[in-house]
């Protein structure tokens, strides 16, 4: 191969949306083209009008766009170039390498059924016609292949073989004009000049049938690379929707940070032959590498994707974290102040997963619980020692070293343990299942509020 300036392309089709699997081909093309200083472009695929969905589009460039995986170029339509891949198919069949198929659905139907009877693979050009009309748009255009032997370098697979019988012919342009994958990718490839062709695995068996048109067309093949599967958590088949292959953009909409995102798609099926598990943009664009991804299927598993995420948030500056978490808050968030809120966000830093687990564990800060939250939390209370408590918070000066001093002296003084007083404090002024460490709740959120909220329990418990 030619040395030429590294240009990879990205090239989904519109039909749904993005999930796990097709953004980390996305990811691994962009890193190849960023590495080498190269170009990244962005093709949609959208010939096969029957599962076109008009939104899918926009939502493909919006994900891309919020991982930062930006095109140099795109999106290229290929709807938009039907007069090319006609040139190219005249082409063909100008050389004698395409023809005009005239064969029914019931033909193709009858054929596959006496094959199957036969117990034999079905091969289009063991019932290649003799003669056939001359070819015009509106007509099928068939590729007339010639079977051989394949050995060609998959950057990922390593060497790799094929036989004759798995070169057929196979159809360029369909009756609405429009070309298949099969012709239109390796035109638009060629011409837009990609040296990396980077895709799943689900495209391999087809690729001794992409060598005999590169050789047909005469054109010079780019590399190859076949990424593996994604697999589900329980790393038997192909990720799907059951498993959680879940729209990029809802991890957005939960608050995962994109950031976190592309680590851990990185390192699904990729590493750089350490330990590490965490990587900035910067350094998977500086340490990225085709020969190291595996040929086997990398397992998906959306609690290591928390953790992942939980890892950036921790890591983040407070005030950018502040920025980000605006549309998670409580509603009731919204009438308290900045400070509050930031020392609330402070609070609960340590312990997200995700921004959409704001609610969750901040609601109490802003409301008080109900009656029944309280008592939800309190019923199976093995004591109540809310008096005692009352009395020692009502002399402190609700800091945190203050807080905490006075509630481990009354574990001392009530002989009680930390599982029994301090979850019952919990229960009476959060109302929560789940709550940030204690003293610096309390703390936060202040002495008068507590302290109401303790006594409105003693009273609910009948103390």
């Amino acid at each position: 191969m030619t040395d030429k300036p590294v240009r990879t392309r990205f090239a989904p089709s519109p039909t749904g949306y993005l999930h796990v699997g097709g953004i980390r081909t996305a990811l691994f093309a962009w890193l190849v083209a960023k590495q080498a200083g190269g170009q990244f472009i962005l093709r949609i695929e959208d010939t096969d009008r029957s599962r076109h969905v008009e939104e899918s589009e926009q939502h493909i460039i919006d994900s891309l766009n919020w991982l930062g995986l930006k095109p140099h170029k795109g999106p290229v339509r290929q709807s938009e170039r039907l007069e090319i891949y006609k040139e190219w198919a005249q082409k063909l069949v100008d050389s004698g390498r395409a023809y005009a198929d005239v064969s029914s659905p019931e033909d193709l139907n009858r054929l596959r059924d006496s094959a199957k009877g036969a117990h034999k693979p079905f091969l289009f050009r063991e019932h290649r016609p003799s003669e056939t009309p001359p070819w015009e748009p509106g007509m099928p255009l068939r590729f007339k292949s010639e079977p051989k032997n394949y050995s060609w370098q998959d950057e990922v697979m390593g060497e790799l073989h094929a036989g004759p019988e798995s070169v057929d012919d196979f159809i360029l342009i369909k009756s609405d004009s429009f070309p298949t994958y099969n012709f239109a990718h390796i035109i638009d490839d060629h011409l837009m000049g990609i040296t990396h062709v980077i895709r799943s695995q689900e495209f391999l068996p087809s690729v001794p049938k992409f060598l005999n048109l590169y050789e047909a067309l005469e054109i010079e093949r780019p590399k190859l690379a076949t990424l593996p599967y994604v697999l589900g958590p329980d790393g038997n088949k192909k990720l799907s929707k059951r498993d959680g292959a879940k729209d990029i953009l809802d991890y957005k909409k939960e608050g995962y940070l994109p950031e976190a995102l592309i680590s851990f798609l990185a390192t699904l099926g990729w590493n750089d032959g350490t330990e590490q598990e965490i990587y900035a943009i910067d350094e998977l664009i500086k340490k990225f590498s085709l020969a190291r991804v595996q040929r086997s299927g990398a397992r998906f598993d959306d609690k290591r994707l928390e953790w992942v995420d939980g890892h950036f948030i921790r890591e983040m500056p407070l005030d950018e974290l502040y920025k980000l978490a605006e549309p998670f808050w409580p509603d009731q968030a919204k009438e308290s102040d900045e400070r509050f809120r930031k020392d609330v966000l402070g609070l609960v830093q340590e312990r997200l997963k995700f921004l959409a687990e704001l609610r969750d564990l901040t609601w109490f800060f802003f409301r008080d619980p109900t009656d029944e939250e309280i008592l939800g939390q309190l019923a199976k209370a093995e004591s109540v020692h809310l008096s005692t408590v009352i009395e020692s918070l009502q002399q402190s000066d609700f800091s945190y070293d203050d807080i905490k001093d006075r509630l481990n002296d009354l574990l001392q003084s009530l002989n009680t343990k930390p599982a029994v007083l301090f979850s019952e404090i919990r229960g009476a002024t959060t109302g929560a299942k789940i709550s940030p460490e204690l003293f610096s709740s309390l703390s936060v959120l202040g002495k008068d509020k507590v302290l109401a909220r303790l006594q409105r329990a003693s009273k609910l418990l009948g103390t």
